[in-house]
């Protein structure tokens, strides 16, 4: 049989055909995901799902609600009923005498802010980013950065709001709870001082301050906007006398030696110069004292295909994590795909003596241990 016989008169075997196809369904199915992130952004954002979970509405009742647009929020329930979020009645009914209600299984998805399987602020940290194309485009072309200031509120809120039922669940007795000795430290007196640095939403701090009645909790974070969040998010909880937020930098002389220990969640990666922050985090550090990393659960190595995890990850990099950390000269350009062994690179230069993986069991986060 000749090559041409095998291969067709185009030149294209069944095995490309079968990756063709297979292709082409892969990227239609993420079409039809994106337009229901999008529609659950919209819904989120203007209170549809709240609305609905106070009972059934058809399209005018739902404008009611919200104030906005009859003839809008009738696309938008329509839509929501037609991918299988909302549930109408009688679909038989008039445009704007069908009613349509929220599946109690879908609640917590959508509304509920500290449940594990909450969904909502996902689809708003999508679309922010994704509202900033245009100007990564030119970025990829110059080699410059967009800042975490550029992306705006959507975007730090939402990465907040994504971490909030992590720290609420998981935080202490989780993952803390797994390194016994930093745990009875935060149990005993004298009430041990805890830094949570690159805080964002203060999320964490909060639950530190929750899961360990004693200690004090300083949040630090270079972002005034992203403390002003901080605060008032504290200012919704029972903790505000044991934490407090502050835009300040690491380095401050002022908090050398404070603290029995420190905290970075999900941020060396997003360091432009991560070395000097992992050697001023190391001056905060008491006698004793111990710091814990937490970042991305990536491969230890590049491999390709990669898995779903590796796959979120390096979505996330090349839209905001890399062009974050390029935004700063001089950076290491890390990006969201921060490995092992180049944070052990980082501890090392530091001035660390050694970087333990610790046994915590987490999908996303993988959790260190770093030994002055």
């Amino acid at each position: 049989m000749t090559d041409a016989t095998t291969r067709g008169a185009a030149g294209v075997t069944p095995a490309d055909e079968a990756a063709r196809d297979a292709l082409a369904g892969r990227l239609f199915e993420a079409a039809l995901g994106t337009f229901d992130l999008a529609a659950l952004h919209v819904g989120e954002r203007l209170g549809f799902y709240a609305a609905l979970a106070d009972g059934p509405r058809t399209a005018p009742e739902l404008a009611s609600a919200t104030g906005t647009a009859p003839r809008y929020a009738r696309e938008w329930l329509e839509q929501q009923a037609v991918t299988g979020i909302l549930r109408v009645d009688d679909p038989t009914a008039g445009d704007d005498e069908r009613r349509y209600s929220l599946p109690a299984g879908h609640r917590e998805v959508l509304l509920h802010p500290e449940s594990l399987a909450f969904m909502a602020p996902v689809a708003r940290m999508m679309m922010g980013m994704a509202a900033q194309t245009p100007r990564l485009l030119d970025v990829f072309r110059t080699g410059a950065g967009l800042s975490w200031d550029a992306f705006g509120d959507d975007v730090r809120e939402a990465q907040a709001s994504m971490n909030r039922p992590m720290f609420a669940n998981l935080l202490g007795p989780g993952w803390l709870a797994a390194i016994p000795d930093v745990d009875t430290r935060l149990r005993s007196d004298p009430p041990a001082r805890v830094a949570d640095i690159a805080v964002g939403g203060g999320w964490s701090t909060i639950a530190l301050a929750r899961a360990y009645p004693k200690i004090r909790v300083d949040g630090l974070d270079l972002d005034a906007a992203s403390i002003e969040l901080a605060q008032a998010n504290l200012a919704t909880t029972e903790v505000a006398d044991r934490v407090t937020f502050a835009v300040r930098d690491a380095a401050d002389p002022g908090l050398a030696g404070r603290y029995d220990l420190v905290t970075i969640f999900e941020a060396v990666h997003d360091f432009s110069q991560p070395v000097a922050v992992l050697r001023a985090v190391r001056g905060l550090l008491a006698p004793g004292g111990s710091l814990l990393v937490a970042d991305e659960k990536v491969a230890e190595r590049f491999t390709a295909p990669g898995d779903d995890v590796e796959r979120f990850m390096y979505g996330f990099s090349f839209l905001l994590c890399l062009p974050n950390v390029l935004a700063e000269e001089p950076s290491a350009g890390t990006g969201t795909v921060m490995r092992p062994d180049v944070l052990r690179r980082f501890a090392a230069e530091a001035g660390y003596s050694r970087v333990d993986i610790l046994p915590i069991e987490a999908d996303f986060w993988r959790f260190y241990r770093l030994v002055p």
